[in-house]
């Protein structure tokens, strides 16, 4: 397959780049500075620069796209309003497929979450949840699946990984944590065989 990724310079976005090129797909990164995409140069394997915050220059990279796999995250200083501004990027660029990785514990997942969860989230989170919640929106009305992952770590692959619906997913008092591994394996898996589309769904370990 011929796979897109956003934000490919963040740790969730090279672990789908990585995984990507293990399994054989050709893959575009997408990133401001592609520098900053620490993986060695490979045959499949193309970088090419854009800012979500430029709709020109983000339209310009998508050109040739069908299937984008989103690693974008709200970094420390960036404005409101950037993942709504990613997410409709990618809707206007009418993609085949958009897998976006959202955060457990907010709009579709809330209620799985629990109420501590849910109040840590406004406490810490405040005016980004907005943003998180409104890009989630965008993507799935465009039939895209959305991730929703707990804390992230920086472990491998669960062999027991499985992806679960919100109903599905484990009631707990704080969310279980989750490999960026195994949420980008996850991610791909759903790209190479489309279970969920216009879903919200939430990858675990075990």
């Amino acid at each position: 397959m011929k796979l897109t990724i956003l934000a490919a310079s963040g740790a969730t976005g090279l672990e789908l780049t990585r995984q990507a090129l293990e399994r054989g797909h050709d893959v575009t990164t997408i990133s401001r500075d592609p520098n900053r995409v620490a993986v060695p140069d490979h045959a499949r394997l193309t970088k090419v620069a854009a800012d979500i915050r430029d709709p020109d220059s983000l339209a310009r990279a998508l050109l040739d796209s069908t299937t984008v796999l989103s690693g974008l995250g709200i970094a420390k200083g960036e404005r409101p309003g950037v993942l709504t501004e990613g997410a409709n990027g990618l809707v206007r660029a009418r993609l085949e497929r958009i897998i976006w990785l959202g955060a457990f514990g907010t709009g579709a997942t809330a209620d799985a979450a629990g109420a501590f969860t849910r109040t840590l989230l406004k406490v810490f989170l405040k005016a980004d949840l907005e943003d998180k919640i409104a890009s989630d929106t965008a993507v799935l009305a465009a039939g895209g699946t959305v991730f929703h992952a707990g804390p992230l770590s920086n472990g491998p692959v669960s062999p027991d990984r499985r992806t679960l619906t919100p109903e599905q997913t484990p009631r707990r008092f704080f969310p279980a944590g989750v490999s960026r591994a195994t949420v980008a394996a996850a991610m791909l898996d759903e790209a190479e065989s489309a279970r969920f589309p216009g879903r919200t769904v939430v990858p675990v370990e075990r």
